[in-house]
């Protein structure tokens, strides 16, 4: 973004902190892009489409979502794409669409995205939710916290924390 300065700027940042024996580390959000990111635009842009699979997307009729899962910031944790007419997983918002880590293709890309980083002398990332990585690869529902009340709050043992996020 403009406001925090362009790529030569950040250059001499780390050119800067590193003469004074500074170490910087990023940010790294690596379990979701923008919904205008253009992998999702393309992904979005056909279920045939060549990156339709970087993304987590899942059949279902336009008024059920394909599992219980839920949005860290409420609701369900799927938004129905009425041109492809399959559902697509958000974690979050729902402008801020998965990433499919079961996709080569994925992991792939996501390792140039670190590589340009690094090139340019980052020295390291933090890496936000990545519990949040892997999905259960048969999107099962979440089991609810009180059987009695399974609309009420669940536990994420199959939308978060799985083995392979760790591989």
């Amino acid at each position: 973004h403009p406001d925090f300065g362009d790529l030569a700027s950040l250059e001499r940042m780390l050119s800067e902190a590193h003469r004074r024996g500074l170490r910087v580390i990023l940010d790294l959000v690596p379990n979701h892009t923008s919904d205008h990111h253009p992998w999702f635009l393309e992904s979005r842009g056909s279920r045939t489409s060549a990156k339709r699979d970087w993304y987590i997307w899942a059949a279902g009729a336009p008024d059920h979502p394909p599992n219980n899962w839920l949005s860290t910031f409420g609701g369900p944790a799927w938004a129905f794409d009425s041109a492809t007419a399959e559902w697509y997983l958000h974690s979050f918002l729902a402008s801020q669409p998965d990433l499919n880590y079961r996709s080569r293709a994925v992991i792939d890309a996501m390792h140039e995205v670190l590589r340009f980083w690094f090139e340019r002398g980052v020295d390291g990332f933090r890496v936000d939710v990545i519990s949040q990585m892997i999905k259960d690869r048969m999107l099962r529902d979440n089991p609810s916290r009180d059987p009695a009340n399974p609309a009420g709050s669940l536990i994420a043992r199959y939308s978060s924390d799985q083995d392979e996020v760790h591989e």
